[in-house]
């Protein structure tokens, strides 16, 4: 049987927490025991890991730099977002005040009008809601990027 083994700095790619990509490297049997892994392993991540995996998202609409695996990824699942950026950057700025962190959202194939309404309902949400909200779209994203890599 054919093992997937996936390494740190191929996972960081995925989730720039150190402590969620050391404790997914290795190898698995099939893609849905990775999967499952990650989600087990994103689930455990303390708050301050969760804002490490933030640290390195761009604000939702604003292309991110560089030349590496996370950044084309990023710029990707954000390709339809890039309508309306007066409307998205002030929703962000917006959002950083409520909560003082990047607005995270699973962009993959959604528009800008679904993610800024999006954004609108969440900065009702009090801290705790939004950050088992953030955790989710940050497991979306994981998720992901891990179908990406294993492609």
């Amino acid at each position: 049987m054919h093992q997937l083994a996936i390494g740190e700095d191929e996972l960081l790619a995925c989730c720039a927490s150190p402590v969620w990509a050391a404790a997914v490297a290795g190898s698995y049997p099939d893609a849905d025991a990775l999967h499952r892994a990650a989600d087990a392993a994103l689930a455990l991540l303390d708050w301050s890991e969760i804002e490490k995996a933030l640290a390195a998202h761009p604000r939702i609409g604003e292309r991110a730099g560089g030349q590496g695996r996370e950044a084309a990824w990023s710029r990707q699942e954000q390709a339809a977002a890039t309508t309306d950026p007066a409307a998205l950057a002030a929703a962000n700025a917006e959002y950083e005040r409520v909560f003082g962190r990047v607005f995270l959202v699973n962009a993959t194939g959604r528009t800008s009008g679904e993610i800024l309404a999006d954004l609108r309902t969440r900065l009702a949400n009090d801290e705790e809601t939004e950050r088992v909200v953030v955790r989710e779209q940050l497991r979306g994203i994981v998720a992901v990027r891990l179908e990406k890599w294993l492609s």
